[in-house]
């Protein structure tokens, strides 16, 4: 296996840590928030009343030339109408100076970035699902966030307090030890802070550039095949052979008595009804804070869990293949929803891939989402046409291999990383000349292949089995693995 050498250097990473802002700071935490809110909302009602007036101008037969001009949605030229609006907008005239600028900068930012997405999607040159036009934020139900990319952002002495424009020096609720250690020694440097409420706490996060030496794997040489699940969450394969199984934990179904146990509580309450203008009774409020501490409990083992997991095998292999899953297809069985969406298979892929990035510089093969890992016997390579999702164990028409599903999946995803380093491509398709690539919406079949003389145990000529014969000519091959990193 050829090795791959990374190199040392610079990186942007991100230090998280827990606030505890007091009355005052909390307050002035939420202002900040609701500012940046503020300006997004009033960057897209900007933007989008000349897309209303043009639309009532074509209305009226008005020429094209004559018509009202785009307002464009640059960063440049959001932040310079917001200057000009706030002084005069009854909005912001009254309030404004009370936050930073750089709360308003958050929402237009964001806003910037909203039409940009927009755009693209309509265009057909962003990936992925389409994004629908820019809509205003509610203030019930929008998260409070607000960045800060200038200004004073310090790291405390005491690795107890941090310091953030306009907010002072606020507490927090863990050490910070190990940012303060990298910018005094002069291997980090601060670029940004952000400042968030989730799980009913205050985060900032540290975004710094950081001086990271990159450490040696401990098994160097070896490649290890990954298949996620729902009864086992992790199904490893190395290329030495040797298989590991990760248990899914399942935090949320050992929750669920809770969850039920305090949301009759909830139900009992009377809480905020919106029609009516009702406010939520304080016993009601008590019960959902109740609720939302055990949502908040299993979020958090959720996260450790996949962190543990993800570092642990980013700091052992060399080379990493998982899967490119379809998470929003598998959500719509609403058999597995519920367990597919607790397993968190799309965070264990992004923390695989910048933790073998950053931290080993080690190598991330996504397998395509069509190749058939699950069908694919690991013993000769022969392709099963169809293996339903309830048959657990794999039998092998050819070779007679009777082995668990996921383990063969596990030891192809293992054997895919070979086929890349070497370039002889991916087993059970190395008779295919050319690559299709896969339509919007497609539903792309798997194909039974046929085998040489020493994969047919010697038979004349490679006759093929009935159950390795071709298919029809709809049947479209598979597509390539990609290499992250």
């Amino acid at each position: 296996m050829k090795k791959f050498r990374p190199q040392s250097g610079f990186v942007v990473q991100a230090f998280r840590f827990a606030l505890d802002p007091n009355a005052s700071q909390e307050a002035a935490l939420r202002s900040h928030c609701g500012a940046a809110r503020a300006a997004y909302n009033w960057a897209v009602g900007w933007v989008t009343a000349s897309w209303r007036q043009r639309r009532a101008e074509e209305s009226y037969g008005i020429a094209e030339e004559l018509l009202t001009p785009w307002r464009p949605w640059s960063l440049p030229a959001l932040r310079k109408a917001f200057n000009e609006a706030k002084h005069t907008d009854l909005r912001f005239s009254a309030w404004w100076e009370e936050n930073s600028k750089e709360a308003y900068s958050t929402g237009l930012a964001n806003a910037s970035a909203a039409f940009d997405n927009y755009a693209r999607s309509k265009n057909g040159r962003r990936r992925g699902q389409r994004v629908g036009a820019p809509r205003f934020k509610s203030k019930r139900k929008a998260r409070l966030a607000c960045r800060f990319t200038t200004g004073t952002l310090r790291v405390e002495r005491d690795a107890r307090h941090v310091t953030l424009p306009r907010l002072g020096t606020i507490r927090t609720h863990e050490p910070t030890a190990k940012l303060l250690a990298r910018v005094q020694a002069g291997t980090a440097r601060i670029l940004s802070a952000t400042v968030r409420h989730e799980r009913g706490r205050w985060y900032v996060s540290f975004q710094a550039e950081v001086k990271r030496e990159l450490e040696r794997v401990t098994r160097p040489d070896v490649a290890v095949g990954i298949d996620l699940g729902i009864k086992s969450l992790a199904v490893m394969a190395d290329s030495t052979g040797e298989i590991r199984t990760i248990d899914n934990s399942r935090h949320l179904d050992t929750a669920l008595k809770q969850l039920r146990r305090a949301s009759r509580t909830v139900s009992r309450r009377r809480g905020p009804d919106r029609r009516t203008g009702q406010q939520p009774s304080k016993r009601w409020e008590k019960a959902n804070a109740q609720r939302n501490k055990v949502y908040h409990r299993v979020a958090n083992l959720r996260a450790d869990a996949l962190h543990k997991l993800t570092t642990a095998v980013a700091a052992e292999y060399s080379t990493v293949v998982v899967e490119d899953l379809n998470v929003t297809g598998m959500l719509k069985n609403r058999r597995l929803a519920r367990r597919i969406a607790d397993a968190g298979f799309a965070e264990i892929a992004r923390q695989l891939a910048y933790k073998s990035r950053q931290r080993h510089g080690t190598r991330v093969i996504v397998a395509s989402r069509w190749y058939p890992s699950s069908k694919t016997c690991s013993g000769c390579g022969a392709v099963k046409a169809k293996l339903p999702l309830h048959v657990r164990t794999y039998q092998c028409d050819a070779c007679h291999l009777v082995i668990d599903r996921d383990t063969n999946a596990a030891r192809n995803l293992a054997a895919l990383a070979a086929a890349c380093m070497t370039g002889t491509g991916v087993a059970g398709d190395q008779d295919t000349p050319e690559r299709v690539p896969k339509p919007r919406g497609a539903d792309q079949k798997t194909r039974t292949t046929t085998r040489s003389h020493e994969a047919t145990g010697g038979r004349a000529g490679g006759a093929t089995l009935p159950h390795q014969r071709q298919t029809e000519a709809r049947d479209r091959p598979q597509a390539e693995p990609l290499t992250l990193w």
